[in-house]
């Protein structure tokens, strides 16, 4: 299964809206595991994601960075045969 991953902290509100549009992508049928990562959870994850977040991965790949960028996570999708049903 395809795993998409977002950087992200608490109070952001680009990375919620990343996430509406990723939770809006799976209910359209693409398939995939979403999972959130809270960079302030982690000393590096913040200082390599605090000016780039949300950043959003598609099976370790960056797709997307700091305003979620729905076509090219949707060709990433595509790449990895995560279409919607």
């Amino acid at each position: 299964m395809t795993e998409v991953l977002v950087y992200s902290r608490p109070g952001c509100h680009l990375c919620e809206e990343a996430i509406a549009a990723l939770v809006t992508l799976h209910a359209e049928g693409y398939r995939f595991e979403l999972h959130e990562v809270d960079i302030e959870s982690d000393d590096l994850l913040l200082r390599r994601h605090l000016e780039r977040i949300p950043v959003v991965e598609v099976d370790g790949l960056v797709a997307s960075e700091l305003l979620f960028d729905e076509a090219a996570v949707r060709a990433k999708l595509d790449t990895v045969e995560a279409w919607p049903t």
